[in-house]
């Protein structure tokens, strides 16, 4: 499952995403917004969606806004959520993004990216595998030692 989530800034990339997924056979959730607001705040609907994703193990999120940082930072708050971002430029970030965090949310910047740009990235980060490999691991038992801790 891929919960997908935006405020009004991400709504238009938000639809076209949602599109790409379905075409590609993937089972989608739109966790909002679900009409275009340009007064709805971006926590409204990252968290219940980064939420999800926590909840429901080897899900993952799509998270969108005009930025993407702030809406990143509220999925980081989800216990278990490793949400990274992209608002273009090299690749190869998004790809390190799984191999070597295990990213779980991917948001991005839609001010910053095409829907071309976005679709591209998505499409490497939903191919990309997580290299489980010790140090990669321990990096992981470090980090959930810490939200634990809160």
């Amino acid at each position: 499952m891929i919960y997908i989530a935006s405020d009004h800034a991400g709504f238009d990339l938000k639809k076209a995403i949602i599109e790409h997924l379905k075409e590609k056979g993937a089972e989608v959730e739109d966790c909002g917004a679900h009409e275009y607001d340009e007064n709805d705040d971006y926590p409204d609907f990252i968290y219940p969606c980064a939420k999800k994703v926590a909840e429901n193990p080897g899900s993952l999120g799509v998270i969108m806004g005009g930025s993407g940082q702030g809406e990143a930072m509220v999925a980081n708050k989800a216990k278990g959520i490793r949400a990274t971002e992209y608002y273009g430029g090299n690749l190869d970030i998004v790809k390190l993004s799984k191999t070597h965090n295990d990213a779980n949310v991917l948001s991005f910047g839609a001010r910053f990216v095409t829907p071309e740009q976005a679709i591209e990235a998505l499409d490497l980060w939903l191919a990309t595998k997580y290299d489980s490999s010790e140090r990669h691991e321990r990096r992981h038992k470090k980090i959930r030692e810490i939200e634990s801790k809160g």
